[in-house]
């Protein structure tokens, strides 16, 4: 609460002051707000004493926002803030202030303003210099679903340029599709409890030679999951080899993926029981590409 409206309960400026006091029962968060507890804050009271501070017309960007927008991320150490460029209030530690002519249109989230993916995304990324944390942030939007490149770049387009150039190599350089897709297929699997996968597998025989690949694979079964299979009859023919070595094959689409995840979550169960009980098949498995970022 804000001291404005202790006042109005009744609580003068000079008991709050006491029982914020050492050992009392409440603290202090920033000037002229307070949590009625002495207790370490939540992330939300955080966010929450953020805004008291620096007043309506406020906006919470960064991780905090790409959290309230679905994606399983941790919290920056500071909250990020975005204020009108008018606001003259000195960041409190804890807070990193942005000034700006370009204040979004927030989301409201359970009751706080948080900016949208796409701009959530780049405040963090403008200010990122390590190259590998910097391809992490643009890839998160992109993996949940949140975004797409072009808007990325329409927003970026729409902001300072001014220390653009690593993001926009980074964002020429993303597959798109397979980012996305990898993101829809991990939602799938958290629908079916199965244990984690191996991504983007190779599959051999015992000479090394390719059968062909997996886009997930649990080794200690023998079971396979391709899920950017092309619909119809196309898409070649290593999905014959896979299963003639006896692999637990389950095949999908993209858009099965996201048009029908539980049924492709409830095949992937069934298939998992089946390859509890079947023999492993005589196969390795080796990487076929790094890991996508966001996984």
């Amino acid at each position: 609460m804000n001291l404005e409206q202790l006042r109005r309960a009744g609580v003068s400026d000079r008991r709050t002051r006491r029982l914020c006091g050492p050992g009392g029962p409440w603290r202090r968060l920033h000037p002229g707000v307070v949590l009625l507890r002495n207790a370490a804050p939540t992330r939300q009271q955080l966010l929450h004493a953020a805004l008291a501070r620096y007043g309506p017309g406020v906006v919470i960007t960064g991780a905090d926002a790409l959290q309230a927008h679905g994606v399983k991320c941790p919290a920056s150490s500071d909250i990020r803030l975005l204020v009108p460029t008018h606001c003259r209030v000195v960041a409190c530690e804890g807070v990193r202030l942005a000034r700006t002519a370009r204040l979004p249109a927030p989301v409201v989230v359970d009751g706080l303003p948080f900016a949208p993916p796409a701009r959530a995304t780049l405040d963090l990324a403008r200010s990122e210099s390590d190259p590998a944390r910097l391809r992490h942030w643009l890839t998160l939007p992109l993996y949940w679903g949140l975004c797409d490149r072009q808007e990325l770049l329409t927003e970026l387009d729409a902001g300072p340029q001014r220390g653009t150039a690593a993001v926009r190599r980074v964002l020429r350089e993303l597959d798109e599709r397979s980012i996305q897709a990898h993101g829809l297929a991990a939602r799938v699997l958290d629908l079916s409890h199965l244990p984690p996968p191996s991504w983007d597998m190779t599959i051999c025989d015992r000479r090394g030679r390719r059968l062909g690949d997996a886009d997930a694979w649990w080794d200690e079964l023998g079971l396979a999951w391709q899920y950017r299979c092309t619909p119809g009859p196309g898409g070649g023919f290593s999905h014959l080899a896979l299963a003639a070595t006896g692999i637990i094959l389950v095949r999908c689409t993209v858009r099965q993926l996201r048009q029908v995840p539980q049924e492709v979550a409830q095949e992937l169960a069934r298939a998992f029981a089946e390859a509890s009980r079947t023999p492993r098949p005589r196969v390795r498995a080796i990487p076929t590409t790094p890991l996508g970022d966001a996984a």
